[in-house]
């Protein structure tokens, strides 16, 4: 490839030797590798060869970046990849948008987790103290009948601070499967119809997201979730069981009344597609117990805070992986042979609202621009929705609850921005501090 006045650059010279000398019978490998090839400029690559060092944002996405994305270069050069794994200002997110429980927490432990985010473990030794574990709940209440005032001003719905605040506030994008959300109300709403006696725990289950001016699958899904509140809402059968909110204009204020208010934290985007993600750390450090699936920084939350603190589904990247690999999947085989999936396409085929959402069956079913259900949305949805009942039978336990509740808030500490920007420093950027005054 010659460029600019016939020579090639040392740089690409360079590359293309060092691709020889170390893979030199795996012409399609260098291929990929290459900054140039096949007339186009493929510039992570040349990101990848200028750079010292390479991470990803999670564990998980490192190890993505690393065994997948650029797997040759990090067979070539295994020092340069590393991980550092997001971090939120918790100051905002948990001082100045929770005040009360700010207050709490200095009351319990003082005033240094303030500046070190890592003290928050010291709150474990309360997680089995009654008196602590009820003024958790209190201000947890009260945060939700902030938010509840909020709802009742902006979109004229009360709802219910008794019921479970089940929230999924994110970018609306197929692969965060906000559908999967959706199809899981109304299987409960299918349920409640069919048996009007049939014990569900009260949820309210709030949305807040922005999607791309161009994104026709996500407004559709949008416009779902309204025309499904609408008849939620128009139920007196169902309503107060279970309600939707989907709240507009979401924003950073608008976040920070939902954060200290929310009880679970939805975070189930298809495994693998998530880089990270923050919002579970900003709901975490607030005491949403996260309901998740291996995908993102979610795995290092389970890891901080166990199997018994959160509450995990779905399947994991290498069966998500392999079920592509195989091109197999047929979810419209999965809709003839599931009862409660055929109900739920059945529901949206008769349309509600004046609508009857074709263009999202199709997406799930049989295909809408693309394959049909791209995210693994029906493959997931069993384990999803017995993920749920978990949910909703731990939530019968509020002492148990609390008790997580409170373990997340003390496991948040290590998603601090100070942690994240501080392995930056010390092993990236080779910088060191300032000294104190």
């Amino acid at each position: 490839m010659l460029i600019g006045d016939g020579k090639i650059p040392t740089g690409l010279l360079r590359q293309n030797i060092n691709l020889m000398r170390t893979y030199p019978n795996e012409a399609e490998l260098r291929n990929q590798m290459a900054i140039i090839s096949n007339g186009q400029v493929h510039m992570a690559n040349l990101c990848v060869e200028a750079s010292h060092t390479v991470n990803g944002v999670s564990s998980l996405h490192s190890g993505i970046i690393r065994d997948d994305l650029f797997r040759g270069f990090a067979r070539m050069t295994p020092e340069k990849f590393t991980n550092v794994t997001n971090g939120i200002a918790y100051r905002r997110w948990l001082c100045q948008a929770n005040p009360q429980l700010d207050a709490l927490i200095e009351e319990l432990i003082g005033p240094g987790f303030r500046k070190d985010a890592d003290r928050l473990e010291d709150l474990m030794k309360y997680k089995d103290d009654a008196a602590v574990l009820e003024r958790l709940a209190q201000i947890k209440r009260e945060n939700k009948l902030r938010l509840g005032q909020y709802i009742k001003d902006h979109n004229g719905v009360t709802v219910n601070p008794d019921s479970i605040f089940d929230v999924q506030v994110k970018r609306l994008h197929e692969y965060k499967r906000q559908l999967l959300n959706l199809i899981h109300i109304m299987y409960l709403y299918n349920r409640i119809k069919e048996d009007p006696s049939v014990d569900i725990q009260p949820r309210t289950f709030i949305f807040g997201a922005k999607a791309a001016a161009g994104y026709y699958m996500a407004k559709e899904i949008i416009h779902l979730a309204h025309c499904l509140a609408a008849k939620l809402e128009a139920d007196p059968a169902v309503r107060d069981r279970i309600r939707i909110v989907f709240l507009e204009n979401y924003s950073v204020s608008l976040s920070e009344l939902i954060m200290p208010a929310a009880e679970v934290s939805e975070q189930i985007s298809l495994a693998g597609k998530e880089a990270s993600g923050t919002g579970n750390m900003k709901l975490m450090i607030n005491g949403a117990i996260t309901l998740g699936t291996e995908d993102g920084a979610n795995v290092e939350i389970h890891q901080a805070v166990g199997d018994d603190n959160i509450f995990i589904f779905g399947m994991k990247v290498d069966e998500v992986k392999r079920l592509m690999d195989e091109g197999s999947y047929s979810p419209f085989s999965i809709v003839q042979s599931d009862h409660n999936i055929s109900e739920v396409i059945r529901l949206m085929s008769q349309g509600f609202g004046g609508e009857q959402f074709r263009d999202v069956i199709s997406s799930l079913t049989t295909g809408y621009n693309g394959a049909a259900d791209s995210y693994f949305v029906l493959a997931d949805f069993n384990s999803y929705r017995q993920a749920q009942e978990r949910v909703a039978a731990t939530y019968l336990d509020q002492r148990k609850w609390n008790s997580m509740s409170l373990v997340n808030i003390a496991k948040a500490g290590m998603f601090s921005a100070d942690r994240a920007v501080r392995e930056y420093a010390e092993r990236i950027w080779n910088i060191q501090p300032l000294p104190e005054k």
